[in-house]
């Protein structure tokens, strides 16, 4: 049975939790990080030695980083999503990899200002930069899903794992948002999966700062 390591409003944890789901894989998920704690215990930095979450526990197999947890459920039980075949691979690899350096990066700035600063505290030049810039990330997805209904192509890959996981936060968020017809059918269609409901779909209210509360 797999055991994955960290909370449920992580949106780290969120990834390989959704993967399991859409999988119906035997697994529990134990609490650590944040409030729950735990990430300093001689058990957990055994696990993990840089003491973040998640962790997969696989038998003997250890595995931390979501996105190398995602690919190493998907290697073993979930192929459909991470095909052998590397020319396939190579084009979901890039998504994920684009989902590190520019679109988490993006969603992550907003969502720490809107809840992890209290709004006396925001700058409203800087959070006004960090939405425009998001705004530009998500129209160049909406003109990818114009011409296919997932990110890497026509079935769900691993790459909508790790970028879906944030859209729950960016549908949510206290913010305008622009018309992104096929951003907003995307999402619609994944909202219609129980394991994304399940999952994803989690209430982050909990995170807010005292003074980060919703307007």
């Amino acid at each position: 049975m797999l055991i994955v390591w960290g909370r449920p409003t992580s949106v780290n944890v969120q990834k390989p939790m959704w993967l399991i789901g859409e999988l119906a894989l035997a697994h529990q998920r134990n609490d650590v990080g944040g409030a729950f704690g735990g990430l300093d215990t001689d058990q957990y930095i055994s696990m993990n030695p840089h003491q973040l979450i998640p962790t997969l526990q696989d038998d003997t197999v250890t595995v931390w980083e979501s996105e190398a947890i995602l690919r190493y459920i998907a290697g073993k039980y979930g192929e459909q999503y991470f095909p052998a075949d590397p020319s396939a691979r190579a084009g979901i690899d890039q998504w994920m990899s684009w989902v590190q350096s520019t679109w988490a990066p993006a969603m992550t700035a907003v969502f720490g200002s809107l809840v992890r600063v209290a709004t006396t505290d925001r700058d409203p030049t800087v959070f006004a930069s960090y939405v425009s810039n998001l705004h530009k990330v998500a129209a160049r997805i909406d003109k990818i899903l114009m011409s296919r209904p997932y990110l890497a192509g026509e079935s769900l890959s691993l790459a909508d794992f790790a970028f879906a996981s944030f859209l729950y936060r960016y549908y949510t968020l206290e913010i305008s948002r622009p018309e992104l017809p096929h951003l907003n059918n995307y999402y619609d269609r994944l909202c219609e999966r129980p394991a994304y409901v399940e999952h994803v779909q989690v209430d982050y209210d909990g995170l807010r700062v005292p003074g980060a509360e919703r307007q």
